[in-house]
């Protein structure tokens, strides 16, 4: 049974399907943190507001959610980055990921924005198939 508290930190993502990759909208990043820490998810956060390029999405998101050095900064390695590895870490509680002002530009175009997000919702279907919820919340520049 959840404690009030735990019910009142879920609030935010009542209606929210565990496993999944949405908009942003009406969340606010600091009530998505508070969420995750009263359920105890792991929280990943990037920024990627000051990004050119393909390269420059994957290494602020590389740093920002301090992914291990060997991390080979392509869509493929981010993926391995968030799904096995974690997985053979041990159990794992869930997880809530924002991606914040994903460029939106010539450089980094629909396509590679679809691509990225295609990223999160393979990782979100991984972590679903192993009952861990994984929710990612986005944004565009």
């Amino acid at each position: 049974m959840d404690t009030p508290l735990r019910q009142d930190l879920e609030t935010p993502l009542k209606g929210v399907r565990t496993n999944i990759v949405q908009s942003i909208r009406a969340f606010r990043v600091n009530d998505l943190q508070e969420a995750a820490q009263g359920l105890g998810h792991h929280f990943l956060y990037a920024n990627l507001s000051s990004a050119q390029s393909k390269q420059d999405v994957l290494d602020l998101i590389a740093g920002q959610f301090t992914l291990p050095s060997h991390f080979g900064k392509n869509f493929d390695a981010l993926y391995d980055c968030m799904t096995d590895p974690l997985h053979k870490s041990g159990p794992q509680p869930g997880f809530i990921v924002v991606l914040e002002q994903i460029p939106a530009h010539a450089k980094f175009d629909k396509e590679a924005r679809e691509q990225l997000l295609d990223i999160f919702r393979d990782t979100a279907d991984y972590w679903g198939d192993r009952k861990i919820p994984f929710r990612c919340f986005y944004s565009f520049l």
